[in-house]
């Protein structure tokens, strides 16, 4: 159910005002209620998939419904629309230091960036034409990468010095080892440590990619057998890599050669891991706020109504250990 926006210190004090309401009593912060609690509760019928965070504990959400963006505070757990959507998906996002939210549209095949400040559309630029889902982003100096699930290629749409959107975009083919198939391809996308390739996720074949930004040969990471099917969105941190595998409602921790050329399943965050109070129900990315990641969860499985409950799950980065 949505969560009330108005926060628990301005409750306290408007109960101070009534007759034989103690303060005290009428203050006790229920469980749920804690600082940084490990449920986020989303707008009903939100249909979430895509999260953008910082700096700050303030995190970004996208609607598959309607594109709609949803900012909330990780410490309060409370949170509102800061942008109306187009009418079309906002998938995954990444967010930059300067207040600029990175969305890819999914079936409408562009990419939008917004103003986190005001909620403007700084730029609304058509990817590519006929059937696409361009489905995430990753941010490098020079520009800002999108994948394309119904089609092997990427696309960059360059940014300036100072980080702001051009509009400028060029399709990059993926060639080399990468294999298609049928269903969803790309989906996630990351850097490597040394930040001088790209790493993509194949979420059908389970494979992951090191692709060359120049000319988009891609090249099999060796991750020793693990396999990464619905491979959803990746979190990069230093040499460790978060890949969320969406509806088997688990997150692979691998860890990567500083070249990104090969890797090794360490460990596997699961449901188990999880606070009593919050669960897994097809969690799509990821992002990261000191010690803790945060996931959406889209319950693909659920039929969606105006009504169906969604909501975020904060986990232990190092759960497993």
């Amino acid at each position: 159910m949505r969560r009330s926006t108005v926060s628990s210190a301005a409750a306290v004090l408007a109960l101070t005002l009534l007759p034989g309401v103690s303060p005290t009593t009428a203050g006790a912060a229920p469980p749920g209620d804690r600082p940084f609690p490990s449920r986020i509760e989303l707008p009903d019928g939100f249909q979430p998939e895509g999260i953008a965070l910082g700096p700050g504990p303030t995190a970004w959400f996208g609607s598959r419904v309607d594109g709609d963006i949803y900012e909330v505070s990780l410490r309060t757990g409370e949170g509102t629309v800061i942008s109306q959507g187009p009418g079309t998906p906002s998938v995954g996002m990444k967010s930059d230091r300067q207040g600029r939210l990175f969305v890819a549209g999914g079936t409408s095949g562009t990419a939008r960036v917004v103003d986190t400040e005001t909620g403007d559309v700084l730029l609304d630029q058509a990817l590519t034409t006929g059937t696409s889902f361009v489905n995430d982003v990753v941010l490098t100096r020079g520009a800002a990468w999108f994948t394309d699930s119904s089609k092997a290629q990427l696309y960059r749409l360059d940014r300036e010095p100072g980080g702001a959107p051009a509009a400028a975009v060029t399709t990059v083919p993926l060639t080399g080892e990468w294999v298609q198939g049928t269903g969803f391809g790309a989906n996630g996308i990351s850097t490597t440590p040394t930040g001088r390739a790209l790493l993509v996720v194949n979420s059908t074949t389970g494979l992951l990619y090191r692709v060359d930004p120049a000319t988009g040969e891609a090249t099999e990471v060796d991750l020793g057998g693990a396999s990464l099917t619905a491979g959803d969105g990746m979190l990069r941190h230093g040499r460790t890599l978060y890949v969320v595998r969406n509806r088997l409602n688990e997150i692979a921790v691998i860890e990567l050669s500083p070249t990104g050329r090969s890797g090794r399943l360490v460990r596997t965050i699961t449901a188990g891991d999880l606070d009593p109070s919050t669960s897994f129900d097809v969690p799509t990315t990821v992002a990261r706020f000191g010690s803790h990641l945060y996931l959406p969860n889209a319950r693909f499985s659920t039929p969606p109504t105006p009504t169906t409950d969604y909501w975020v799950t904060k986990v232990r980065a190092r759960a497993g250990d």
